[in-house]
């Protein structure tokens, strides 16, 4: 952190992009056979002999969702689908690098603040790395996560308040034991991790960069960290523009919209008190809230506010075009992208790509909440399938 702003100042990651492109390149990672994110382990803010957990993350799917876009009236859109990392969520990789530079720190513990998806990847990572790691969450975290930690043997610790509230308390006790802090929007390591995403979706479009990507936001890290992924593609001339960045967040917990139609600078702009079923994306206060606004403003992209019933409809929308089971966060950028399509901001040629950044297993409470239909129980016989066939 900045010495003159405290956890305000969050700092950034400077590389040497002349030296960066003597070692990686375009035609080097064509030849490349390593399927995870260290791939791109040059632009990356690690020392050359520290290991990386052995859990394989990154390099996950981008699908061409032409029947999700022919019904939009789009002619290009892709999904990217990080609901397949090992934990389920994008999270993984900052917590994958987080465990690296905790080691090169010589911590001993880590310690992170979550809604559920960041505790999950770091206690994942930290399980397959042998380090010990002490979780906070709010206590309505979805049970499907909580499960995850104690499956991974965390330390968790269920903080009787909001998410802002266990960030707060996590601060206090990292600096109070010595722990190492994996937080979002304070350890700026954590977007270098992330922004391997924006590599991958480069890379498999072939080095076409997308004009626009959709991504929901919470704390404002998963939004910065693309953008300092594309940024870092343009300086190294692998792509020759940045693509729009477009944030979406629920009217429930929309701060980061409020204080972009203000036109307010947000480390100024007062806390709101968040209340949406998309926990991941919950955040009163967003912790990475300066660089989220500057990835927007700086890409010419925009922020955009849905409803939670928007955001529920999107999950079986998604998964019944495109296969893809996502959490309430992750449908978010779908629901965005219909908000941007009734208000004309897309023109239909654009090539679109929705970011899904956590499985639907992580909170199925809420994907039954809005499913259609419900499983029908029928003795087992012909007969009762015979009286009970649906019109398919």
């Amino acid at each position: 952190m900045c010495p003159d702003h405290g956890n305000e100042g969050i700092l950034d990651v400077e590389y040497d992009y002349e030296m960066i492109r003597q070692s990686i390149s375009p035609r080097l990672l064509a030849n490349n056979k390593m399927c995870n994110q260290w791939r791109y382990r040059a632009i990356l803010p690690v020392l050359p002999d520290t290991p990386a957990p052995p859990l394989s993350v990154g390099w996950t799917p981008l699908y061409n969702a032409s029947r999700l876009g022919r019904t939009m009236g789009l002619s290009s859109l892709w999904v990217k689908d990080d609901s397949r990392q090992p934990t389920g969520s994008l999270k993984d990789r900052a917590s994958a690098l987080a465990v690296m530079k905790a080691r090169e720190a010589g911590a001993s513990v880590i310690t992170t603040a979550s809604t559920g998806n960041a505790a999950a990847a770091l206690a994942g990572m930290c399980a397959a790395d042998g380090m010990p790691c002490v979780i906070f969450v709010p206590q309505t975290a979805p049970r499907a996560k909580v499960a995850q930690l104690l499956a991974y043997g965390a330390h968790v610790f269920l903080v009787e308040g909001s998410y802002d509230d266990a960030f707060e308390l996590c601060l206090e006790a990292a600096a109070e034991f010595g722990w190492y802090n994996r937080n979002t929007g304070f350890n700026p390591y954590m977007a270098e991790g992330k922004k391997t995403v924006a590599y991958e979706i480069c890379e498999q479009l072939d080095w076409q960069c997308p004009d626009r990507v959709f991504v929901g936001v919470g704390d404002g890290c998963i939004i910065s960290a693309l953008h300092k992924g594309f940024f870092d593609m343009l300086r190294l001339g692998w792509i020759n523009k940045l693509p729009k960045l477009m944030g979406v967040q629920s009217t429930g917990s929309d701060f980061m919209y409020q204080a972009w139609k203000a036109q307010a600078d947000p480390v100024t702009f007062p806390p709101i008190k968040a209340n949406t079923l998309a926990d991941s994306i919950s955040a009163g206060l967003p912790r990475d809230r300066r660089k989220a606004m500057n990835s927007v403003s700086q890409t010419d992209g925009a922020f955009l506010r849905v409803s939670d019933d928007a955001i529920l409809k999107a999950i079986p929308e998604l998964a019944q075009t495109t296969g893809v089971f996502a959490e309430p966060a992750g449908a978010t950028p779908l629901a965005g992208l219909h908000a941007a399509m009734a208000d004309g901001l897309i023109e239909t040629n654009e090539k679109v790509v929705l970011l899904v950044t956590g499985s639907g297993l992580k909170d199925v409470d809420a994907t039954i909440r809005t499913c259609s239909t419900e499983a029908t129980v029928i003795p087992p016989s012909l007969a009762a399938i015979k009286s009970s066939m649906p019109n398919i």
